[in-house]
């Protein structure tokens, strides 16, 4: 199995001078994803949790909708110059009676640690209608909750703390209870392995919860939200004006630039409590 650190030498360049000494640097390898034996994406992601991503792809994505939808899940078919598995091939067989992804779904080549929806094959594909409507959701969250989660997503990122170079995303109760914490170089790949550890834990749709990401909010991860039927997306960065209008649609709560006591409300204001729908 792939590492999630690599080590490699370098020259650090100081006032003081330079110093050679080993660094850990994020891993990134490619993951073909196979559906029934058909090649369906390559993303550049973090070697671990494949599975979870694996299932968050499909549901986000608008393929499955339960854990039962997917039979077995297993690597194949890549292995490295001495004939050892890579664990960069996971082929999911789907359940009897689900259907196969349609042309929408696939990609024209692969996606990078950056962007997910850019390799599309049809740009109308890219907007999905989720089964799972997060508009009627009747989650409420003190601001004052919702201030302290970054820096519970900041403690459970493990590898960022000796790497720098991975994005997270955390799902949290309206408590502030954490949940599920994943990361990854991309930060669409750390949202599908949380959406799909919720899949396989049998917690879609994910009523009453909020999805935390370290970084901006893109449209996509919005979408991403909307599909598992999350109603309030946080970001410590800012959203895109694609991602504010779709949030709204979809009926969820979209908060950024939060950053301790302080955020930004762009849809939704009605689910954080105290404040009333005219605010």
């Amino acid at each position: 199995m792939g590492r999630v650190t690599v080590r490699r030498p370098i020259v650090k360049l100081s006032p003081s001078g330079r110093v050679r000494r080993p660094d850990a640097l994020a891993a990134e390898e490619p993951l073909e994803l196979r559906v029934g034996g058909k090649a369906l994406a390559v993303t550049m992601r973090t070697p671990g949790h494949d599975v979870e991503l694996a299932h968050g792809f499909l549901l986000t994505e608008g393929v499955i909708g339960d854990r039962e939808d997917v039979a077995t899940a297993r690597y194949c078919d890549s292995v490295d110059d001495s004939g050892k598995n890579t664990y960069n091939v996971l082929d999911l067989a789907l359940a009897p009676g689900v259907p196969e992804p349609d042309t929408g779904v696939e990609r024209n080549f692969y996606t990078t640690s950056s962007c997910g929806v850019c390799g599309k094959a049809a740009l109308d594909a890219v907007k999905l209608k989720t089964r799972f409507s997060p508009a009627s959701d009747p989650l409420r969250v003190d601001p004052a909750v919702l201030s302290t989660l970054p820096d519970a997503l900041r403690e459970a990122q493990r590898v960022f703390e000796s790497t720098g170079g991975l994005h997270a995303a955390g799902l949290f109760r309206a408590d502030g209870t954490a949940l599920v914490v994943r990361e990854d170089v991309g930060r669409h790949n750390a949202v599908d392995k949380v959406m799909g550890w919720a899949l396989l834990q049998g917690l879609v749709p994910l009523t009453g919860t909020v999805l935390l990401v370290s970084g901006r909010a893109s449209f996509e991860l919005v979408q991403k939200a909307a599909m598992a039927g999350v109603p309030m997306l946080a970001a410590v960065s800012a959203p895109s004006s694609l991602a504010v209008e779709l949030a709204a649609e979809s009926g969820m709560t979209l908060v950024g630039f939060l950053r301790g006591e302080q955020m930004n409300v762009y849809s939704g204001i009605e689910r954080l409590a105290d404040y009333p729908v005219s605010a």
